[in-house]
């Protein structure tokens, strides 16, 4: 007789064993939301003038949590859990940054509006902002070293609010590198990008990512030119300088936020994007920086 596994008990062995990863870039990825956001506010913030905390985090970190909530509790993204997750997180707590055409669209899903009829007519096409890829890298955690499967899951993801291909490129390409960034000894640099390209449908954002693998390394105001910085809020304009930003920094996570940072722009996304991917790459995130970020909640916080 053929032994009977149970595969709720399967699912959170696999889940347990990807929980360590995938919470480490929820961590990068808040830290990052949170200090980015300061400059949104103190335009003479640097290495010196670091603000007291709490550091509040934004609607990048809120979304994130329903994102690894629905990873732990499925061990995939289960789309309509997912649109559920984040209507009722949205209900809970509306006052995270969240811009106009989120908001509306998450009204609508708590109201029961299905997200296959909502995502699409937020924006002729849907949506191809950056929100899809600001809550990606905890993805790229949760399949670690499986660049494709997180690339896919992302879109998946993504396709919840962002019914328009860059939308959920710029998704796949983070997770893909959040994916590469947790293997042993990954590349750096131009060979950090050329690996997440494959993984990334064709768009402009691809597009973009092929002339970041070009760029010199250290001049962010080249690259704010060639990339963007997220002013636009689209994915085409932010993930190409995240990817960038991180494939130079991926060993440090400090110098990888302060050189996102310089760039301006929507800087708690750009912040939480490079983040939640450097921190599954670097030794550690600064202490000093976790102690004054919001605590997340409970069940979202590592051990």
């Amino acid at each position: 007789m053929p032994i009977q596994t149970n595969p709720t008990a399967d699912l959170r062995r696999a889940v347990s064993c990807r929980s360590n990863q995938t919470l480490r870039s929820l961590e990068g990825l808040s830290i990052g939301d949170a200090f980015g956001e300061l400059f949104f506010w103190n335009t003479a913030t640097d290495s010196t003038q670091l603000p007291p905390g709490p550091w509040p985090w934004t609607d990048d970190t809120h979304m994130a949590l329903s994102v690894v909530e629905v990873l732990f509790e499925h061990g995939c993204i289960e789309q309509d859990a997912l649109a559920r997750a984040f209507a009722e997180r949205f209900k809970q707590d509306p006052h995270r940054g969240y811009a106009a055409g989120a908001a509306a669209l998450l009204v609508r899903l708590e109201e029961g509006e299905d997200w296959r009829d909502a995502a699409p007519a937020l924006f002729v096409g849907g949506s191809y902002g950056n929100g899809g890829a600001m809550r990606a890298a905890p993805i790229g955690g949760f399949f670690a070293g499986e660049p494709e499967a997180a690339a896919l899951q992302a879109m998946a993801a993504a396709a919840v609010t962002h019914a328009h291909i860059e939308g959920q490129a710029g998704a796949a390409a983070v997770a893909a590198g959040a994916a590469i960034a947790a293997s042993p000894d990954p590349p750096v640099g131009a060979e950090f990008i050329d690996a997440c390209l494959p993984f990334v449908p064709q768009s402009l954002t691809l597009e973009t990512l092929r002339r970041a693998a070009r760029l010199p390394s250290t001049d962010i105001e080249a690259a704010v030119h060639n990339l963007g910085n997220g002013q636009r809020v689209s994915a085409q304009d932010t993930v190409p300088y995240c990817i960038w930003c991180a494939a130079h920094h991926l060993d440090d996570y400090k110098a990888a936020l302060w050189a996102t940072s310089a760039g301006r722009g929507d800087c708690d996304t750009t912040c939480a994007i490079v983040g939640g991917i450097v921190a599954l790459a670097a030794d550690h995130v600064p202490a000093a920086w976790l102690l004054k970020r919001e605590p997340l909640p409970a069940a979202f916080q590592r051990s």
